[in-house]
């Protein structure tokens, strides 16, 4: 018995939490006006909403360069320049593109060796609103001397209001609390700043 009520009580903890996960994803959105930083990163998912947030930050001079993190390998230059309501001369001097990262650890890493090679010290962060929380962790755990400013987008790809009455998007943000939550304990283990450096690598 004594078993089962600890369970319950765990239970009951994982799903306020989820709760409190979905509501301040909820609230992040529309994001208010960021300051401005030295770049810009995007992590790409399913949705083109991220992309063009990015790009209106750029063409607004928030940042100097933006990183599109997480490119399909199979996708050009020229077609997400189709794809995207990016100008052409500020796409092609300020746009770099990542063609490594295939999850958001990949991102981090990705987006770090593009920071360093940049010397920025700030960046803001454009991910859909469920996947921010989660994304800053990764960020931090490879770049702690940088500050982040995070800009959420909300996607159709999951909608954070209302969630518990989709069963996709129920689903979807059962996984990313879950997953935001082996991070936080993976970060409470190990701690910040204690992984070695990877080199520098000029983007795409």
């Amino acid at each position: 018995m004594k078993s089962l009520a600890i369970l319950a009580l765990v239970v009951v903890i994982w799903l306020a939490g989820l709760f409190a996960f979905a509501d301040r994803a909820a609230r992040s959105t529309p994001a208010p006006e960021p300051p401005e930083a030295d770049g810009v990163v995007v992590l790409t998912g399913a949705s083109l909403a991220r992309i063009d947030a990015a790009i209106d930050l750029l063409e607004e001079d928030k940042a100097k360069r933006l990183l599109v993190s997480g490119v399909n390998r199979d996708v050009t230059r020229d077609e997400l320049k189709d794809v995207t309501r990016s100008a052409g001369r500020l796409y092609d001097c300020c746009v770099d593109l990542g063609f490594r990262a295939e999850n958001t650890r990949g991102n981090a890493r990705e987006t770090a060796s593009w920071a360093r090679y940049y010397k920025f010290k700030t960046v803001l962060v454009v991910t859909a609103d469920y996947h921010m929380p989660r994304s800053i962790l990764e960020l931090r755990a490879e770049l702690p001397d940088v500050t982040f400013y995070p800009y959420p987008v909300a996607t159709e790809t999951v909608r954070v209001r209302g969630w518990w009455r989709r069963g996709g998007d129920t689903r979807r943000l059962m996984v990313e609390y879950t997953k935001y939550l082996v991070i936080l304990g993976r970060e409470a283990i190990l701690g910040l700043g204690d992984r070695p450096r990877r080199p520098e690598e000029a983007p795409a």
